[in-house]
């Protein structure tokens, strides 16, 4: 069991980024990518973190079993107050949890958190520890029989969802909010991305209005997780369901994380 401080400021004022991969037949699938945006990450809110440490305490966790890896970086223990004067090393630790292919293509119902998300924030696009506003949002669309809550920003558009990216299928295009919109930029955002136009599909990365999601021909949702998951309903209302293209842009980045099984 790994111990950390009480003075850590992961523990005292959330003062971190954290990454969650999947390991598949003993490898992390799109390793360099999630260790790059971590770095990225910490490296923009002044923490000093190398590649190498990542990869290396991932490497050490991986098993030849499938695994969901979160790799949690904090600025370390430092001295009382909100900008310390020096700060330890950064703590880096690696945690397991197990994954089932049981999770891929599992439908979500959606409902419209009644909170916002702030994309001016210049946190808007890293995965800080401050989750409260998703661990609230979430409990909501628990509370109201919903799988997952889509997150508004300050604009009313279409931002994100409390742990996954949004894309919808619109006349034929395949539209996802701008990351200037106040979405992470989440690495299955990016295969799918890569992948749409092997589809034939043109992608848009745009402001989305909540209102389009209901004329859309198929809503999803993306991340590391669940890959591609199709939603069902939003606020109680159908939404459009077309399986063969989500099935498919989902079969192309499952045989990328399986080497082409």
């Amino acid at each position: 069991m790994t111990l950390i401080s009480v003075e850590d400021r992961g523990f005292t004022l959330g003062d971190g980024v954290f990454d969650t991969a999947l390991a598949l037949e003993g490898a992390v699938f799109a390793r360099d990518r999630h260790v790059g945006r971590l770095v990225a990450a910490a490296q923009r809110i002044g923490i000093a973190l190398e590649a190498a440490a990542v990869e290396a305490a991932l490497d050490a966790a991986v098993t030849p079993e499938p695994a969901i890896l979160r790799t949690t970086v904090t600025r370390g223990t430092a001295a009382r107050g909100l900008w310390p004067a020096s700060a330890g090393a950064p703590t880096v630790v690696v945690t397991r949890a197990p994954w089932s292919p049981a999770l891929l293509g599992q439908p979500a119902r959606l409902i419209t958190a009644s909170g916002r998300r702030n994309e001016l924030s210049p946190t808007a696009n890293l995965k800080t520890l401050g989750y409260l506003d998703h661990i609230l949002a979430s409990r909501e669309a628990a509370a109201a029989g919903g799988d997952d809550a889509l997150l508004l920003n300050t604009r009313g558009r279409v931002a994100c969802t409390t742990i996954a990216n949004v894309f919808a299928l619109i006349a034929g295009r395949l539209v996802t909010p701008a990351l200037s919109e106040g979405c992470l930029p989440g690495i299955m955002r990016a295969l799918v991305i890569e992948a749409a136009p092997r589809l034939g599909l043109a992608v848009e990365e745009r402001p989305l209005a909540p209102a389009a999601l209901s004329g859309a021909d198929a809503v999803f949702l993306t991340n590391s997780v669940r890959f591609l998951r199709p939603v069902t309903a939003l606020d109680g209302i159908p939404l459009g369901e077309a399986h063969d293209t989500v099935r498919n842009l989902q079969d192309i980045i499952w045989r990328q994380a399986t080497g082409g099984k």
